[in-house]
């Protein structure tokens, strides 16, 4: 891989799917459409002429091995089936093996090695869509990874995706959040997670035009914000979030 990979889809895993579309379109304002998969519903996520991500009902299957509801995100890269082994080398997982979305692309669902999932991916396009502006509504403007060990986990990204440490920020007892990009400007930060959270995980901020009324919209819905608002270096105002099916979100916007 000569570029550094980035973050190309978002994927929600519900297990309402017709209440979670009447929701984030109500708090972020996505326009949902039936992608017309076969063997299943797939609900495509649209922002701003975007396509930016997909929502589908929780396979029983992932339930049955414990997945709660969840945004995960999908890693673009050459290789799939080469991904998935050079992460299970390093002490990854490969938890669901490379597979084929007929007409799509392939994939594999992997995790990091201290248990963060995620998706590796490659389209069947001869070249992605044009990535939507960073701030715009309804598209993903952070990726924070809440890691068992902050720099253990930015090597292993690093080391699997050429992703580069930007600025790092001392946060005193909360250790040092340190700021990743992937080619370009800063898109995320790793940390090492507190004590009270149970698991590793990524968290995707979406951007929003105000975080006071998109706050209140997502708790007037049946959520619940569980951090914020928050003004955070830089300016900008987020929220930490759990929509009403118990998937984690947070949303980010350059006022409140």
């Amino acid at each position: 891989m000569s570029t550094p990979a980035k973050f190309v889809w978002y994927e929600l895993m519900t297990p309402d799917a017709k209440a979670a579309e009447a929701y984030y379109s109500h708090v972020i304002g996505w326009t949902m459409q039936d992608a017309g998969m076969p063997g299943g519903a797939y609900t495509l996520l649209s922002a701003g002429g975007h396509t930016l991500g997909g929502l589908m009902a929780l396979p029983p299957e992932a339930a049955a091995m414990g997945t709660p509801p969840c945004w995960t995100g999908y890693i673009g890269v050459d290789d799939v089936d080469a991904s998935a082994a050079r992460i299970a080398s390093r002490g990854g997982k490969v938890l669901r093996s490379p597979e084929d979305i007929p007409g799509v692309g392939r994939f594999a669902v992997v995790a990091d090695p201290h248990g963060a999932a995620f998706i590796v991916f490659r389209g069947n396009a001869a070249e992605a869509p044009p990535a939507p502006a960073p701030d715009m509504p309804g598209s993903i403007g952070w990726h924070e990874l809440h890691a068992s060990d902050g720099p253990a986990a930015m090597a292993f990204y690093a080391e699997q995706f050429r992703w580069t440490q930007a600025d790092a920020m001392d946060m005193g007892p909360m250790g040092t959040y340190q700021l990743f990009a992937t080619g370009g400007n800063a898109v995320g930060g790793i940390m090492t997670k507190m004590p009270e959270m149970p698991v590793p995980f990524w968290l995707y901020y979406i951007n929003v035009e105000a975080i006071d009324a998109a706050a209140q919209r997502a708790t007037a819905s049946g959520g619940k914000v569980i951090n914020g608002p928050m003004e955070v270096p830089g300016g900008s105002w987020i929220v930490n979030c759990i929509d009403p099916q118990g998937a984690h979100f947070a949303m980010v916007a350059p006022k409140r």
